[in-house]
């Protein structure tokens, strides 16, 4: 990068001044991490300090059977192949109850497209899990599920949000986001939500007083500049509602392993290469410079691994998600060795490990409980430690 340039960048972000488009461009041209990773480390301390969020939650895919066949999903099925799944509410509610001893917080319920599965199933087992646990937030449900409930009932979509939030829906998910320019997206998509009908429905969401994540699918076939538009079409729209709480950058997986059927899944892995760690810091830090007006980034340690998650914590990232047990929709896809459950425990001494207070918080980023700062290096070093894969 040109040293004018730089300075350039520098100082604006010091100041505080909103980056454009051209400079994110330029950010991600840089090859400097060290600098990048200063900038995104210092927008992130003025509004954070020295603490990271997590919550203890826990994923339930209700099902995998999917009407849509998106290029790079290694979780979707047909109906009648051989893992396919639904599950019964009742079994839903089982498995949201394992938890219960871990003082649960949140439930993050994602899905595929069912092609014959009511609409009334969905409001039916938020009624049922609210009930089984009624202290327990339920973040359910992309925009991409929200729209495919408009076609299976006929319903508008400020119907539906109306209903499932009388069932007990505190938050939609983020995902169906992937990448949003259709230079792209046409390439890696295969439902009809883009980002006219994402954005709408997250307007909608958020007109409602649901605040909601937002997410960025990224490491596939897509271009930094395609990164910058995604990050700048949401900085718009939370400049209009303020209703996004967290960005998650989603690091894109290969299908290495589907040992249920020998099926690669995945249509454009042939062609593509996953994120290096570099690039997903890199990643990390452009995105909280640019994504100026949300209070947290986050990152997704099950995509990333817990060594990159630490490291993150450095490049502008003050969120590092929770417990999440059995998320499926990584782990169907990937070998990369990120365990399926992450405990409390585990978490307070990830983020320790890496020099931070951890803070544990619910769906809306409401503090539950403040810990202890980290023990000084020296100390923490006294010791063998645990590596963290």
């Amino acid at each position: 990068m040109d040293a004018g340039l730089k300075r350039e960048l520098e100082a604006k972000v010091y100041a505080g001044e909103r980056l454009t488009r051209e400079d994110g461009i330029a950010l991600y041209a840089s090859d400097d991490l060290s600098w990048l990773g200063r900038l995104a480390h210092h927008r992130r301390t003025e509004l954070n300090g020295d603490r990271v969020m997590f919550n203890v939650n826990r994923h339930l895919n209700l099902t995998n059977v999917c009407s849509a066949s998106c290029a790079y999903c290694s979780f979707q099925r047909k109906p009648g192949e051989k893992d396919a799944y639904t599950m019964r509410i009742e079994e839903a509610v089982r498995k949201a109850k394992e938890m219960q001893d871990e003082q649960l917080t949140e439930l993050h319920i994602v899905n595929g497209l069912h092609p014959t599965l009511p609409w009334r199933y969905y409001p039916k087992v938020l009624r049922e899990l609210k009930a089984a646990l009624p202290t327990v937030k339920l973040k359910a449900f992309t925009a991409t599920e929200v729209q495919w409930f408009e076609k299976i009932s006929g319903l508008s979509a400020d119907e539906i949000l109306d209903e499932l939030i009388d069932a007990g829906l505190e938050s939609l998910t983020g995902g169906g986001a992937e990448i949003f320019d259709w230079e792209v997206r046409q390439h890696i998509v295969d439902h009809a939500c883009h980002w006219e009908d994402w954005s709408r429905i997250h307007r909608l969401a958020h007109s409602k007083g649901l605040r909601t994540p937002s997410t960025m699918l990224y490491g596939h076939i897509e271009e930094p500049r395609h990164r910058v538009d995604h990050v700048l079409r949401l900085r718009e729209l939370q400049d209009e509602t303020g209703g996004f709480t967290v960005f998650i950058p989603l690091r894109y997986q290969h299908d290495f392993v589907d040992s249920a059927d020998g099926k690669i899944r995945n249509r454009i892995q042939a062609r593509t290469t996953m994120a290096s760690p570099a690039e997903s810091l890199k990643t990390f830090a452009v995105s909280r410079l640019l994504f100026d007006n949300v209070p947290h980034v986050k990152c997704f340690w099950v995509m990333h691994g817990l060594s990159v998650a630490q490291l993150s914590l450095n490049f502008g990232v003050d969120d590092l998600d929770g417990s999440v047990v059995e998320y499926k929709i990584t782990h169907d896809a990937d070998s990369y060795g990120t365990p399926n459950t992450m405990h409390r425990d585990d978490l307070l001494h990830l983020i320790w490990d890496a020099g931070f207070r951890p803070v544990e918080r619910d769906t809306r980023y409401n503090v539950v409980r403040e810990y202890d700062a980290a023990p000084p290096l020296a100390e923490r070093r006294a010791e063998p430690q645990q590596v963290w894969a």
